[in-house]
């Protein structure tokens, strides 16, 4: 028997302390690739430390319970994650999730890495006691629409708008999401 295999070790585990640049890294990677057209130049000014000490303070000191972020991992690489956060329901009702991101890195998509990390999350919400999950999608995401149908969420005709920026008059731009739900 070889002691190598000729596939990856690919994985999901909570995010630690160390990880949260790789983490920003993959959503900067993630949403130049994606979403270039929607934000345009805005992302070029983002910075991957800053993001990266908003992920920290996600992960070392989350608000409180059934606040987590997860990371896919490609042997010890962190090649996406995800976070999720707790939905109050009414008095009497199970309580939710809301999947506040998942992204993967460009190179890494089709990987079935997405997939772990909303498994991952599924499991732990049903844990948690919560019967429903939901996320937002950017008008025009039909990547992100397709995996999540696939995954069997479906839009619930509940939309917002964003703002997503502000330009050069002092305006500011917009962007509309629309909410995707399941029962888990």
């Amino acid at each position: 028997m070889p002691l190598f295999s000729e596939t990856s070790d690919v994985s999901v585990r909570p995010a630690v302390p160390g990880d949260e640049l790789a983490i920003a890294q993959v959503q900067l990677a993630a949403w130049r690739d994606t979403h270039a057209d929607v934000f345009g130049t805005a992302l070029d000014d983002l910075d991957a430390e800053a993001i990266s000490a908003g992920w920290h303070e996600s992960i070392t000191a989350p608000p409180g319970p059934g606040y987590r972020v997860l990371v896919a991992l490609a042997g010890p690489q962190v090649v996406g994650f995800a976070a999720v956060a707790p939905v109050a329901a009414p008095e009497g009702e199970a309580r939710g999730g809301v999947l506040v991101a998942l992204e993967v890195t460009p190179t890494a998509q089709r990987g079935g890495h997405g997939s772990r990390l909303l498994a991952a999350v599924v499991d732990l919400l049903r844990e948690d006691g919560a019967d429903q999950l939901h996320t937002w999608v950017l008008d025009g995401d039909d990547a992100r629409a397709r995996f999540l149908r696939e995954s069997g969420l479906g839009p619930d005709d509940v939309a917002r708008e964003v703002v997503a920026g502000t330009l050069p008059d002092g305006t500011h731009r917009t962007v509309n999401e629309h909410r995707w739900s399941a029962g888990i």
